[in-house]
């Protein structure tokens, strides 16, 4: 016949167990925010790089379009000291 002591114990495994039980749930359920984060960050990382390569090229296509910049042609009033 088990004694009081050892009642005391399995109460307290038990409530321990309980307790484990709970933070378990709840680091799941973080655990499981925490992926979703991860995921949208990830869409928006990807969203993000796909604007900047579109924004490039805008740029690159802009800079084609630019002419030559020639020497400046020396003109006869030119200041000489500059």
């Amino acid at each position: 016949m088990p004694n009081q002591y050892h009642l005391d114990q399995v109460d307290q495994i038990t409530e321990r167990v309980e307790q484990l039980l709970l933070r378990y749930e709840e680091l799941k359920q973080h655990n499981a925010q925490l992926a979703e984060q991860v995921t949208a960050l990830a869409q928006e990382r990807d969203s993000l790089r796909s604007r900047l390569s579109a924004a490039r090229s805008r740029v690159d296509a802009l800079i084609e379009r630019l002419p030559e910049i020639a020497e400046p042609a020396v003109t006869p009033y030119a200041d000489p000291a500059r």
